[in-house]
Order: C-alpha cells, then sequence, then structure tokens
C-alpha cells in the first residue's frame, strides 16, 4: 500500500542553521527521488538576511532557493519571536504542513516551534537536549522553551540525551542520531577552498590563529573586550590573528583605540572559506559553540572564551578546552599549545556524515 504523502517544514533563520538543514535536505532530496513519501517545504525566517550570514551557505551547500521567506529582519530578542511567530503562524493558518522541523538553538527556532504547536503541528527538534547551564545565554532559553514543546528529539550526544530524561522525556521521544553539522563538513571537506586574502596575508598553515568573537559577555564592553582582543594579540607570538568580524562585535571593534598589528581584520567568511581557515590554523580562539564541533573533528586545537558550553563532548573527547572569559588566562594555555602539550582528541560516536541519512528514515516512520 502506498504510504499518504506529507510534507515537513523544514526551518532555518540564521547561519548555524544553514549547516544543519543542508544534508537533512540532501537525504529527503533522495528518499523523495526514491519514491519516499516525505516532501518538504524550506522556510526561511530572515533573522540573518544579509549574504555572509545568510545567501552565500545557500549557494555553497547546494541548498534550494526557500520556498517561503518569512523576512523579519533585525530587531531585538522580542521583536524578531514575535514577527517570526507571528508569520509562521500565518503561513500555517493558510497552507498546514504535518510536521515542523527546527535545527538548533536560535530565535527562529524556539518561534517556530511554538507557533507550530499553538496550530497543532508536532515538533521535531535537530539537537535537542543541550544545554549549558548558562541562563544570561538567549540560546539557553531558546532551547530549554524548544524542547519543553517539543514531540520528537534527534540529539548529537548521550548527554544530550541524559538531559533530556531528566526533564521527563519518554524514551520513545529521543532518537540518538549524530552532529548534521559534522555530515556537511565531511561532505565539503575536499571543496574547501582559501579565501581572496590567502596569499595577500601571507598565510601558510599552522602559521596563524584564528578568532571568532560574538557573545555579549566578550564583546559588548569596551574595556573587557580591549583587553581580550590585545591579550590575543600578544599572546599569538607574531603569528597572524585571522579575525572574522561579526556584525555584533564589528560595532564595538570601531570604537577601540588600538588594534594588535598580527590581527586581521575580516568579513564574515562563506563556509567553505571559513571552514578552510580553520582546517590550517594552529588553533582557533572562539565563544561559538559549532566551532568547537569541526574543530574536533578536524583534529584543530580550539580554545573556548567561555564559563560553560553546550558541546561538553568537545572537552571530553575532543580538541575543545574551556578557559573562561578573563584575559589572563589566555596566555598561559598558547604556551602549552606552543610547547605542543595540546590533547590530540578524537571523534565523538557517530559523527560520522550519515546522521541526515537517520534523522530522515526515522521521520518516515513517525510522520
Amino acid at each position: 500500500m502506498k504510504l499518504k504523502q506529507k510534507r515537513i517544514d523544514i526551518i532555518a533563520g540564521a547561519r548555524p542553521n544553514f549547516m544543519k538543514i543542508a544534508p537533512i535536505i540532501r537525504a529527503l532530496t533522495a528518499f523523495k527521488d526514491q519514491g519516499g513519501h516525505l516532501d518538504f517545504r524550506l522556510v526561511h525566517t530572515g533573522q540573518h538576511y544579509d549574504a555572509c550570514m545568510s545567501g552565500d551557505f545557500f549557494d555553497q551547500l547546494g541548498i534550494p532557493k526557500p520556498d517561503v521567506n518569512l523576512e523579519v529582519g533585525s530587531g531585538t530578542q522580542a521583536e524578531q519571536t514575535g514577527a517570526i511567530m507571528v508569520r509562521y503562524e500565518t503561513l500555517l493558518m493558510e497552507d498546514p504542513s504535518d510536521l515542523c522541523l527546527v535545527v538548533g538553538d536560535v530565535t527562529s527556532t524556539m518561534a517556530c516551534a511554538i507557533a507550530a504547536r499553538k496550530r497543532n503541528v508536532p515538533v521535531a527538534h535537530v539537537e535537542g537536549g543541550i544545554r549549558s547551564g548558562d541562563w544570561t545565554m538567549p540560546e539557553e532559553i531558546n532551547r530549554v522553551v524548544t524542547d519543553a514543546i517539543t514531540n520528537w528529539f534527534f540529539t548529537t550526544s548521550e548527554k544530550a540525551n541524559a538531559n533530556l530524561r531528566q526533564a521527563g522525556i519518554q524514551e520513545d521521544q529521543i532518537f540518538f542520531v549524530g552532529n548534521t553539522m559534522i555530515d556537511t563538513l565531511m561532505t565539503n571537506m575536499d571543496r574547501l577552498t582559501p579565501p581572496a586574502f590567502w596569499e595577500e596575508l601571507g598565510l601558510e598553515p599552522g602559521s596563524y590563529f584564528v578568532v571568532t568573537l560574538h557573545r555579549p559577555a566578550n564583546v559588548d564592553a569596551l574595556e573587557g573586550f580591549s583587553r581580550l582582543v590585545s591579550t590575543i594579540g600578544e599572546a599569538a607570538r607574531g603569528l597572524g590573528v585571522v579575525f572574522p568580524v561579526h556584525p555584533r562585535t564589528a560595532r564595538t571593534l570601531k570604537e577601540m583605540a588600538n588594534v594588535p598589528d598580527n590581527l586581521h581584520l575580516v568579513a564574515p567568511q562563506p563556509y567553505l572559506e571559513f571552514n578552510y581557515l580553520v582546517k590550517h590554523a594552529k588553533a582557533v580562539i572562539t565563544d561559538s559553540g559549532g566551532i568547537t564541533e569541526e574543530t574536533t573533528v578536524m583534529g584543530v586545537p580550539c580554545i573556548t572564551l567561555r564559563d560553560s558550553t553546550e558541546r561538553p563532548e568537545t572537552v571530553d573527547i575532543g580538541t575543545n578546552e574551556l578557559i573562561g572569559t578573563d584575559p589572563a588566562r589566555i596566555g598561559p594555555v598558547l604556551d602549552r599549545l606552543f610547547a605542543g602539550k595540546w590533547k590530540k582528541g578524537s571523534v565523538p560516536a557517530l559523527w560520522d556524515g550519515r546522521t541526515g541519512e537517520r534523522i530522515v528514515k526515522i521521520m518516515s516512520e513517525i510522520v
């Protein structure tokens, strides 16, 4: 008997989402081409709306043009949340789908999950269950709220599974599938390409650092941010520091009187260029979560300037080290790196490039 066709809304709104949806879309397309009963509608909320933060990723990762763009644009947390909920609710009222698939922990994730459940559309959450324990992070609130109303959870680690069980989630709602970001990385590893400024800056493998900073605790206060940047520049021992500047960080950088000479400020990079930089860096210094997963798989030392992480497996198993936000800790950590004493690390279970396929197989059984 042929199964009735079902449609899944795939929600993407911000840069971290695009790497996570690409392998799911690829697996869904293959499933459909083989006569499967699942179709999808790609909904871009417009939370990130410039080319560097959004458009380039669609082109490079082979993501099809969105079927719907809610075009919410910029605004405060509440403004974006409200606008996404109103516009996605309107879409569901006019043309409902059978499942809302959200990924990660951005504002779009939470807002669309709420709107869907209030329209009686079930929700599946890719990267369900991850927790930092830091309630000053908007992402932590997004995670907890989303997981409180999610029907099915696709998880990246046993730690995430344990977090969900502790919250009272039933075992048959939890599916440990691996990490779709790593699917994307493995698919594109041979396509990584040097950025346009590679030769201009005289970059060579292992001869530079990559820095990304965008957390409010690190970048919003001028004095603290200046100390952080100056310390990184000095501790790098004359090596270049490539710093793709997030729009939030750019505002504070403009106020800095002195930027270290070895700091190379560049625009946010497309996926293939950014990961080329990461792959060939001596180390990455970041306050991002997703980058710590990619460095773990690529075996690149990673230093995280945060007090907590929602991805503890990158520390326990991988190449990441959590050092807090005090600039005074950077020097000793880099001294250890230069001395060749960094841990080797290994790759967590199921981070094998086949997570998208596992997710689609499970969805074909539950939708």
